[in-house]
């Protein structure tokens, strides 16, 4: 079966079209995504805007486009943070499933790190042993071990690159160099959350792997010297913590506009990279986790085993 998958998150809308049948390898054969920043379109008041609210509709029209273009037969839509936190973000979703047809699943940040941990643990099998992941978003962290498919612990915080910048790194949001009293304020604030997660994920075993996934973790482990994209997906990558404590000196002190030039960053996510290196090394820290290893798969990849694990043998 041919099979979409819209992933709306806080940064970006991501539209995944895979071939794929119960015990098969997903095969990719349409991978889209735009930069919408819909957690931005969050007031302070925790409503979603009505700009925020059509730049999503439209998001999601164009995304039907593709998926009837691509000849779909079954069309998956899920939001994360950004909608799952605004306060009317359900009557938004109805309106958008009126216009449009696509009943959009709002997931907790649970079901994230639970999918999330699927897809990874998918990836690297089971002589992974115990697993980690760790899953650094635009507007939350994910974080899971265990040692089947389904995590022992699976843990959501609001800890997410790019609501962190908004909270503590304004100047980086505006292209400038972040301020150090805010990255040091970022770094006591993260560590201090952390604290009983960790104590929660340490309580299942210390892990035989330790893997990070999304975005953020990938952007960190090539400005660290990873394999970049284009050497393909079965290149082993790997960020360690000493590599990562270099880089969050270097960002610091570099403005996200002359980020945003380096290879391996995004331009619309180079103001995030200080915040999500702070957060990662302060996750790493916590978990006392030296060296992670990058996995391709995650939320999307994890939403697609899912279903396909629940057809049973058809």
């Amino acid at each position: 079966m041919r099979l979409g998958v819209l992933d709306v998150g806080s940064n970006t809308v991501h539209l995944l079209v895979v071939d794929a049948h119960r015990g098969a390898h997903p095969t990719p054969m349409h991978d889209d995504r735009s930069v919408l920043r819909l957690a931005e379109h969050v007031g302070p008041d925790d409503v979603l805007s009505k700009a925020g609210e059509k730049a999503l509709l439209r998001a999601v029209q164009e995304a039907c486009v593709q998926a009837e273009k691509h000849g779909c037969d079954e069309f998956l839509a899920m939001v994360t943070s950004a909608i799952r936190e605004a306060s009317n973000g359900l009557e938004v979703l109805d309106r958008i499933r009126r216009r449009t047809g696509v009943d959009l699943q709002v997931l907790t940040g649970e079901e994230e790190a639970r999918l999330t941990f699927l897809a990874v643990r998918r990836w690297f099998g089971w002589s992974a042993g115990r697993l980690l992941v760790l899953d650094i978003g635009g507007g939350s962290l994910e974080l899971a071990c265990g040692v089947d498919e389904d995590p022992d612990v699976a843990l959501s915080l609001p800890l997410g690159a790019g609501r962190m910048t908004r909270r503590f790194l304004p100047e980086a949001q505006a292209g400038g160099r972040p301020d150090l009293a805010g990255l040091s304020t970022l770094e006591s604030y993260a560590t201090d959350l952390l604290q009983p997660a960790a104590k929660k994920l340490r309580g299942t075993g210390k892990p035989d792997l330790v893997a990070a996934t999304s975005k953020t973790f990938r952007t960190l482990a090539r400005l660290t010297g990873a394999a970049p994209y284009s050497a393909g997906l079965q290149v082993p990558r790997e960020l360690n913590a000493d590599g990562l404590g270099q880089l969050v000196g270097f960002v610091s002190r570099i403005e996200s506009a002359a980020l945003a030039e380096l290879r391996g960053v995004s331009p619309d996510r180079a103001h995030q990279v200080p915040a999500g290196a702070v957060v990662a090394a302060a996750t790493m820290r916590a978990l006392d986790v030296r060296c992670v290893r990058i996995c391709p798969w995650a939320l999307r990849e994890g939403v697609i085993l899912r279903r396909l694990d629940s057809m049973g043998g058809s």
